[in-house]
């Protein structure tokens, strides 16, 4: 699922010459195949860890400002930025009138493996055309914030080992990967009966804020995660 980066054919020539019914070949280089006409459908794929829609657009952001950097035109680069942006909006003709502008050739009708005249191959990642299927939904509470404490049904099932400040007592805590600090802070009150007490996790010295993903914390099996619990919310129950 990484960001592909378009690399040269050998033997790519400056132009471009029709060698069969709806066949593209390059000057002195091999045949690239038809050039098909832009498909009107989405990519439909599931990401191999689920991404927030924030997390996709920080990966697209990422490629298209290290794609031009390596093989290829950076107008090309541009006309394909401009040409996935209107396959994502289902505006297939403006994407396919894009392409035709630039000359970008499709041998199997989908931006994800295209050429230039030249014979420069460009390859755009699926996640630059469409949303994952798995993609983590998070609903808006009544003040319009996202609802940290919602789990997914989603993830793989993970069991954390946590270290309570009350007891000094280490505790497995089974979450999935996909919920949030906020969500598993919150199963661990109901398990270790905590009363509501304020809680505040450090892995690695580092304080996990409450909308970050299990899966994000890239938290090792068997390594301790420290809760600090303050009583906050206590009336005084030692005196």
């Amino acid at each position: 699922m990484g960001g592909c980066i378009g690399t040269a054919r050998e033997g790519s020539g400056s132009s471009r010459t029709s060698s069969g019914e709806g066949s593209t070949s390059l000057r002195g280089g091999p045949s690239i195949g038809k050039n098909v006409p832009l498909r009107h459908e989405k990519i439909r794929w599931k990401s191999d860890m689920p991404l927030t829609e924030g997390q996709v657009r920080s990966k697209r952001d990422e490629f298209w400002d290290t794609a031009p950097a390596f093989e290829g035109r950076r107008e090309i680069w541009d006309a394909l930025k401009a040409a996935a942006l209107a396959v994502e909006n289902t505006e297939y003709e403006l994407a396919q009138a894009i392409i035709d502008g630039a000359n970008i050739m499709l041998p199997n009708g989908t931006l994800t493996d295209c050429y230039d005249e030249l014979g420069t191959r460009y390859q755009l990642p699926v996640y630059c055309l469409s949303y994952p299927l798995n993609i983590l939904q998070r609903s808006p509470d009544k003040d319009g914030e996202t609802d940290a404490g919602e789990g997914s049904v989603e993830g793989e099932e993970v069991v954390l080992k946590v270290r309570l400040s009350t007891t000094s007592k280490d505790v497995k805590l089974t979450v999935r990967s996909t919920d949030t600090i906020a969500t598993a802070k919150k199963k661990l009150d109901i398990q270790e009966d905590l009363n509501g007490w304020r809680q505040r996790w450090y892995y690695s010295g580092k304080l996990l804020g409450d909308r970050l993903h299990v899966c994000e914390c890239n938290i090792v099996p068997n390594y301790v995660v420290q809760c600090i619990i303050t009583e906050d919310n206590i009336t005084a129950v030692d005196s």
